[in-house]
């Protein structure tokens, strides 16, 4: 509650002095940059959490767990989120899993539904081979092979040949910055929450 109280603060006072939409996603992709500072061990196990506001242990995550402790950061909890509107939508949402009604303990966890998520409430952005339409504090979600699907935060960070963002993200060697942004294929690209 008091991260959320800052952010709003912050947000008043910032509003005051011209500040674009476009800096608080910046802030927003800098801040899960420190995420990439805690060791988290890749791992996809089903945890039952506390509702709302539920986390897997510190030490523990998968891709989903990166965004979620990002937007956690600034009082957005897409655990709740999530779960409010599949238990108010729940046809809307993809039928993957066998389950008929949500589970707060894992739904916000899936990439498919986290996508099908920003589609409904944030804003759909393009999915190109444009580097430039990737800004920092952008959602973008690949196809790894398969059904195997992937999410990430674009950060504020250029890659080394200065033509794209990097990627804060963990595909199985923890919370890491990364220039991975073409290495998949791009199936979702948002924008939400500020």
């Amino acid at each position: 509650m008091l991260n959320r109280s800052l952010f709003l603060i912050t947000l008043f006072f910032l509003g005051f002095h011209g500040i674009s939409q476009t800096s608080l996603y910046i802030t927003f992709a800098d801040s899960a940059l420190h995420l990439t500072k805690q060791h988290v061990i890749y791992d996809p196990s089903y945890f039952s959490l506390t509702y709302p506001n539920g986390d897997v242990p510190a030490d523990r995550g998968v891709c989903t767990d990166v965004v979620i402790r990002a937007y956690r950061k600034f009082g957005i909890d897409l655990q709740q989120l999530v779960h409010e509107d599949m238990r108010n939508n729940f046809k809307s949402y993809p039928q993957k899993w066998g389950l008929t009604q949500p589970d707060k303990n894992i739904d916000h966890r899936r990439v498919p539904n986290l996508m099908t998520f920003f589609e409904r409430h944030g804003k759909t952005l393009t999915v190109s081979q444009n580097s430039f339409d990737y800004l920092p504090g952008d959602i973008v979600c690949w196809n790894l092979g398969g059904a195997i699907t992937h999410i990430g935060i674009v950060s504020a960070i250029k890659s080394n040949d200065g033509h794209r963002y990097q990627i804060i993200h963990n595909i199985g060697a923890g919370q890491v910055l990364e220039d991975c942004l073409f290495n998949y294929k791009i199936i979702g690209h948002y924008r939400f929450g500020f």
